[in-house]
């Protein structure tokens, strides 16, 4: 559900264009093509698409990081463009290389860019939730992957933003630091924090937001909230129907034909394992359940298993989102 409230970000028919490139005749490149969409307040808007599909493009068009070629933007009210330090103030920006001095430890360093807010936030919190005391008298250069990305995000937070912009923020963290992101995530959420994250991980996704758009070649090419993508049909045209997996183990050779409706398809993998996939109703599952019982046959493991982000992605874009 969309909030009521002004939208943190909206951004209509984005094009960006880069070059003039010589491998491509002196031609301009155009990375993104009339990407729309709308972040809101309290919930986290996510843009996924595999690397290279323009997520950053985006989001850096979209924080006046880079100019845009055609298209209109509306950050917190005003053309990011164009506007001054003030705007800049309430926004947080999580960039995937970091963009840390490398010379620098972590709390000094937070405490400096502290200095420059009115009213930030206190650091002692940010490196105690995120567990920059660990390794807060190493260097930015020697930090790991993801030590390098809690601070990023504590620096992203330190000024008290508005809105908050995070480019892949789950890479490099291991399981532990990976919570202690996604659990600040939902907090900042909950207290009406408008997130614009970009990913090519469709688990994090599926997990942190609230709404999706989905990016290929510089494209929109689906949008929705988690249930709503998840629902698509790739059969359906209308999307209406919910497509399921059934596994199952059962005597090897079964033949199911007519058991269920010509849209379900059933598969032995291997002697005695079975796969059947499509929108799987309730009906049906019913009239298998009957064929069993009708036959003797009680299944030695069953389950049944809903798509997942990657494999709408896969359906709208046919690729691979590696």
């Amino acid at each position: 559900m969309r909030s009521p409230e002004s939208p943190v970000l909206t951004i209509s028919g984005l094009i960006k264009d880069v070059g003039p490139l010589a491998s491509l005749d002196g031609k301009m490149l155009r990375v993104v093509s009339g990407v729309s969409l709308v972040a809101e307040r309290g919930q986290v808007t996510a843009l996924l698409g595999a690397n290279g599909a323009g997520k950053t493009t985006t989001i850096e068009c979209a924080q006046g990081l880079q100019k845009r070629t055609g298209g209109n933007i509306s950050l917190l009210g005003q053309d990011p463009g164009q506007a001054g330090a003030g705007l800049r103030a309430r926004v947080g920006v999580m960039l995937q290389d970091g963009g840390l001095p490398p010379s620098a430890r972590p709390i000094p360093l937070l405490r400096h860019i502290a200095g420059m807010y009115s009213r930030p936030r206190s650091v002692d919190d940010l490196v105690q939730r995120l567990g920059i005391d660990d390794f807060s008298r190493t260097s930015v250069r020697r930090l790991s992957g993801g030590q390098k990305q809690r601070l990023a995000l504590a620096a992203a937070l330190i000024g008290n933003p508005e809105v908050l912009f995070l480019d892949e923020p789950s890479a490099g963290l291991d399981p532990h630091s990976r919570q202690l992101v996604f659990d600040l995530i939902g907090e900042l959420r909950h207290a009406g924090m408008g997130i614009i994250l970009t990913t090519h991980l469709m688990d994090d996704a599926q997990r942190l937001a609230d709404y999706v758009y989905i990016i290929d070649a510089g494209r929109n090419v689906a949008e929705g909230t988690v249930p709503q993508l998840l629902q698509r049909d790739p059969v359906v045209e209308e999307g209406l129907e919910h497509v399921r997996t059934l596994v199952f183990e059962a005597p090897a050779g079964l033949h199911l034909a007519g058991v269920l409706p010509a849209n379900i398809t059933v598969t032995e993998t291997r002697a005695g394992s079975y796969v059947a996939s499509g929108p799987l109703t309730p009906a049906d599952l019913a009239s298998l359940a009957s064929w069993w019982a009708a036959h003797n046959i009680m299944p030695g493991s069953l389950s049944l298993q809903a798509r997942s982000l990657e494999d709408v992605f896969l359906d709208v874009s046919g690729k691979d989102i590696r």
